[in-house]
């Protein structure tokens, strides 16, 4: 297995030229310069992304739900049992979660994709398409995946992003679940960013002390066994990461190669960005951090790159459900770039 396997064409930055004519545009609207916060400098991002301005409405948000179980659950690093991944994804199917209901009030849909569920059999034949194995690797004493899994599971979610931005996808959105994947998610964070597991390890679904404690240590054992992998990012998916991680890496790698704006999500998806953007330098000017969660490994992982959450609400499910409340904020910003009147159009006379 070699770095080459998983090799990702340049990418290509957003529309600079979109962007001045966006800032110009922003000072011509009728309020006083730079009155509307953070969502001017969202226009500008979506501007840039589309490469036109004004920016065009987003018509096609996807959610994409990328679940899988993992390992070392067994050590008793989640309040919750590895059998309510599979519960979930048929919760998904159904429409009953919280994505759902948020993804529906934000314009946007939803998709599931079983990675790597520890169940005999996918929920459906569409959720288990691009299925590489059941379950991860137990992360404390083992690796997650083999070298071809790896390999695999970065190879579907690329496909994943392709399929969906030949849909007409034109903003994405990765979403998680797995029962002990903050755990994977958190050692990712460490191995890339050096920090210790007691200044990362959070609480994930509402672990007591002891909990914490078990969490800390299989965290402590998996980011020893990465020592020999920390510059390789396949390496690292493939010792402490998981299918569903590498998955994501590749969706949101491959996303930022399709020109196609992405909202990420909390400590899970945005450890995934990061070997994402180990796998394709550049790939963070395409994403907007939909939120900031409650983990500490969260806001290691946001400002190592360099991203602001868009909205700060004590959000902890994951599911893709922060950068799913985030996406209207984003629609308002657009709205606002595109739609209100300059001072020239409204007759209005301008600051002297």
């Amino acid at each position: 297995m070699t770095e080459f396997d998983t090799a990702f064409p340049p990418v290509t930055a957003p529309d600079a030229d979109a962007a001045a004519a966006a800032r110009v545009r922003q000072s011509r609207l009728t309020k006083p310069p730079g009155s509307l916060g953070r969502l001017e400098e969202l226009s500008i991002w979506a501007a840039s992304c589309q490469g036109v301005c004004p920016p065009r409405p987003l018509t096609r948000a996807r959610v994409v739900v990328f679940a899988a179980d993992h390992g070392v659950t067994a050590a008793g690093v989640s309040a919750f049992p590895s059998a309510v991944t599979a519960q979930m994804v048929a919760n998904f199917d159904a429409g009953g979660a919280a994505i759902n209901v948020l993804a529906e009030v934000a314009g946007a849909t939803v998709r599931v994709a079983d990675v790597a569920v520890d169940c005999d059999e996918p929920a459906s034949p569409s959720i288990g398409a691009h299925k590489v194995r059941r379950g991860s690797g137990n992360i404390a004493i083992e690796d997650a995946l083999g070298a071809e899994e790896a390999m695999a599971a970065v190879a579907a979610g690329r496909q994943i992003a392709d399929d969906e931005v030949d849909a007409g996808a034109d903003l994405l959105i990765a979403g998680d679940m797995g029962i002990g994947n903050t755990t994977a998610a958190t050692t990712l964070v460490a191995a890339l960013t050096g920090a210790e597991p007691v200044a990362v390890v959070g609480r994930g679904t509402g672990i007591d002390d002891q909990g914490w404690m078990r969490k800390a240590g299989a965290v402590r054992d998996a980011l020893y066994r990465t020592r020999s992998v920390t510059r390789q990012p396949l390496g690292l998916l493939r010792v402490c990461g998981g299918a569903d991680l590498a998955a994501m890496a590749g969706f949101l790698a491959q996303a930022a190669v399709r020109r196609t704006p992405v909202l990420l999500d909390g400590l899970v998806v945005t450890a995934a960005a990061l070997v994402a953007e180990e796998f394709a330098p550049g790939a963070r000017a395409w994403w907007q951090a939909g939120h900031r969660s409650t983990e500490p490994a969260h806001s290691l992982a946001l400002s190592h790159l360099g991203l602001e959450p868009i909205i700060d609400l004590g959000m902890r499910l994951g599911e893709g459900t922060g950068a799913a409340v985030a996406l209207p904020i984003v629609h308002a910003a657009i709205a606002t770039l595109a739609s209100m009147a300059t001072f020239d159009e409204a007759g209005i006379s301008e600051e002297t």
